[in-house]
Order: C-alpha cells, then sequence, then structure tokens
C-alpha cells in the first residue's frame, strides 16, 4: 500500500469517526486541518457542505474519470437552460464568429493572457462524449470538442499558492474594485479539477467545431465530474486565485449564493 493511499485512507477515516463519535464540528475543524474546506462552509448547512466536499477528496482518487460514451448515445435533444446574452456586444460579436472575442486569463499566473477563439482552436484538441446533469433534473448525453483547461493553464503558467479557478461568462458585471456587487454567472473551482484530464475549455458540440449560442458559444468550461451548473457559458474571464472570499459574497460561486452548493461532484 502506497504512503499517499494510507494517508488518505487516515484522513477519511479520521473525519468519518469524528462525525460518528464526537459530532460533525469536530469533523470539520480535522477537514480544515488537511485544507478541504470548501468556500460555502458557512450558515446552517454549511458543516454538511463541508463534510461532503472533504469526504468525496479523501476517498475519490483525484484521477478518477467521469464516465465517457459513444457518438451513438448522444442524445436527441439537449436542453438549454437560460437564453445567450442579449446585450449588444455579445450579439455583434456572434454574427461575426467570435473573431473579436478574447478569453483573459489573469490571476496567480506567470504570464497573464489574452486568447482568441482561433488560437484556442489551434491548442491539441480533444474530444468526449458526456452525460451532463442538471441540478433541476433534466439531463442529457452530447460530445463536447475543445482543449483541456490544464494545458492552458500551463501555458500561463499556474503560481503554487494557487486554490481556485474563478470563471466569468459573459454577462458578468462589476467594478474592478467592488467584486462584491458581482452580477452575471460566475463559479470556480478547485485545483484538482482545473488540473483534471477530462476538464474541458468547450469550443465544439457533437460534431460541429462551434457550440450553439444557447450552450455556451463562444467558449464554455466543461467538468465532467460535477453537475452541468458548473460548467459556466459564454466565458470570457478565467482567474486563478488563492481565495474566493473577495468575490461576491465570498461562497464560490453566484449559483451558491442563490442556494446551490459549491460542490456539485457526482
Amino acid at each position: 500500500m502506497s504512503e499517499r493511499l494510507s494517508r488518505r485512507k487516515l484522513i477519511a477515516t479520521g473525519v468519518v469517526a469524528a462525525a460518528g463519535a464526537s459530532g460533525l464540528g469536530i469533523a470539520a475543524r480535522l477537514a480544515d486541518r488537511y485544507g478541504l474546506i470548501p468556500p460555502d462552509d458557512g450558515g446552517i448547512y454549511g458543516v454538511g457542505e463541508t463534510m461532503t466536499y472533504a469526504a468525496q477528496r479523501v476517498l475519490v482518487s483525484r484521477h478518477a474519470l467521469a464516465r465517457e460514451y459513444t457518438r451513438s448515445d448522444i442524445s436527441k435533444i439537449a436542453p438549454i437552460k437560460g437564453a445567450a446574452p442579449e446585450d449588444e456586444t455579445y450579439q455583434r460579436l456572434l454574427a461575426g464568429g467570435f473573431r473579436d472575442w478574447r478569453l483573459k486569463i489573469d490571476g496567480l499566473v506567470a504570464r497573464p493572457s489574452f486568447f482568441s477563439l482561433a488560437e484556442l482552436k489551434r491548442f491539441p484538441s480533444e474530444s468526449h462524449v458526456f452525460h451532463q446533469a442538471c441540478e433541476e433534473g433534466w439531463s442529457f448525453i452530447a460530445e463536447w470538442i475543445g482543449v483541456p483547461l490544464s494545458y492552458v493553464l500551463n501555458l500561463v503558467g499556474v503560481r503554487p499558492q494557487a486554490k481556485y479557478v474563478v470563471f466569468f461568462g459573459f454577462d458578468t458585471n462589476f467594478e474592478a474594485a467592488d467584486k462584491q456587487t458581482i452580477k452575471g454567472k460566475w463559479n470556480s473551482i478547485d485545483m484538482a479539477d482545473a488540473w483534471h484530464r477530462q476538464t474541458l475549455l468547450a469550443y465544439g458540440m457533437n460534431g460541429q467545431e462551434f457550440l450553439p449560442a444557447g450552450h455556451g458559444a463562444p467558449l464554455r468550461v466543461r467538468i465532467p465530474r460535477q453537475l452541468g451548473g458548473k460548467s459556466t457559458k459564454y466565458l470570457s474571464w478565467i482567474t486563478v486565485t488563492d481565495t474566493v472570499k473577495d468575490i461576491g459574497k465570498g461562497f464560490g460561486a453566484g449559483g451558491t449564493e442563490r442556494g446551490f452548493s459549491w460542490y456539485a461532484g457526482i
């Protein structure tokens, strides 16, 4: 048995034992000791959120893969939740094939960058057929085409202190000096999911080298090990950070502020 596996089992056993014998509060403090506290650890459900996240991280390998399907499994209908941005800028970019669109990547990186859609498409591409499940109960299977997020993170040079990758949708709106009043679609993941080999910056779908507007054109992130709400659409900005406490209400995602769990592992 490897030293790493033994340590993981020890942590998991400790968290479970503490929860069973001494209460969830002690288990949560043990999770904190090993850096397994999610951004939404406060409030009535905070301890439960911590236990879910900590247990998943110590019991499931960081390299565990989500199930992949074949192209024959692709759903005939791929439901769309929410409409594409209706503002003039997005509609202009859409009409122009997003030639003038750029993805901004900054934060705890050595080389802050802007990437055009054409540049992203020149990077090594992958195609995966994943099941996408929504928190609201509907789901579908689709093929996603894009570049691994890990490849792009390596290009910009993620710094060692990074803990989260934050995704902002095109409709995100806030003043640079006041991230507390952020509006629009945004979400974040930890570095385990950010580096995971199946996490994809998707620009194509179902054999097409483009995304339908309703599915997040020009770019969305696909995180198959989590529920669909984590796969932010209409990406315009990715920032790497060591904390999300200074963004919005500090819960790590816009949806979490409305009552959804930050960690949506499946």
